[in-house]
């Protein structure tokens, strides 16, 4: 009787496909539940740890209009320089 015990058998090579199997599964797992945490951001748009984030530059602008620091032609001005900067149109227009 030839069985796998006489021949040798396969070695360690048996172990590679499921050892393969489970780093799919794994790094699929990692994969999603980092995902998931992070507000639905990939895992390569990781912030520096305690970095607060910015405010956009145009509710920026909007925020300080709001509170009286600047007036309405600064406020026009800027929003005109900051649309041309990111490529955004402003809501609403001048009157």
């Amino acid at each position: 009787m030839n069985n796998l015990a006489h021949s040798g058998g396969p070695g360690p090579w048996i172990l590679f496909l499921p050892i393969v199997w489970a780093a799919v599964v794994i790094a699929g797992a990692t994969l999603v539940r980092r995902t998931v945490r992070r507000g639905r951001r990939t895992p390569w748009q990781v912030r520096a740890a305690g970095a607060a984030e910015q405010p956009a530059p145009i509710a920026l602008l909007g925020r300080r209009f709001a509170a009286g620091e600047i007036e309405e032609d600064e406020y026009w001005r800027r929003l005109s320089v900051l649309d041309e900067q990111f490529g955004r149109g402003a809501k609403g227009g001048a009157a």
